[in-house]
């Protein structure tokens, strides 16, 4: 559908200004989709974040301070997320050797489980867009040009 019909609005200021609030609507359709999938494994698109992130320096520790220059959302509240975690039983955490002041996280057994178990929709995540493969490379590098 047309971001015009999405939000019934035919004219805009420009084609800059469309562009801006059509990836601003579609930001948070695919927000509320992926919520919505993520909200069966009873984890947060933050949280989906960091045990991807662990799972990549598995079995290998890494710190807090660089997890969060990994995150999608550079505004998450690392600490509070972690701590969630922990409570849940997904990742682990405990003192750097190398710096006692910072902490290492990595990812629990449960953690690893439970992203084998969402592998099974990442296909789902990864299509929530409707574009073939040429059309989402064009998109990606669009984007890419966009934050030049």
């Amino acid at each position: 559908m047309k971001i015009e019909d999405e939000i019934k609005q035919q004219r805009f200021v420009s084609p800059n200004q469309k562009a801006v609030i059509n990836l601003l609507y579609t930001t948070n359709w695919l927000l509320a989709k992926q919520k919505d999938i993520f909200k069966s494994y009873n984890v947060t698109l933050q949280q989906f974040n960091i045990m991807r992130i662990l799972r990549g320096q598995h079995p290998k520790s890494i710190s807090a301070t660089e997890i969060k220059a990994r995150m999608l959302d550079k505004n998450s509240d690392v600490s509070r997320l972690l701590d969630r975690m922990i409570a849940k039983g997904l990742v682990g955490k405990k003192t750097s050797i190398s710096d006692k002041r910072a902490a290492d996280v990595n990812l629990t057994q449960e953690g690893l489980s439970l992203l084998a178990e969402m592998d099974k929709v990442q296909q789902k995540l990864d299509n929530i867009l409707v574009l073939n493969e040429g059309d989402a490379h064009l998109l990606s590098d669009l984007l890419d040009r966009s934050r030049g």
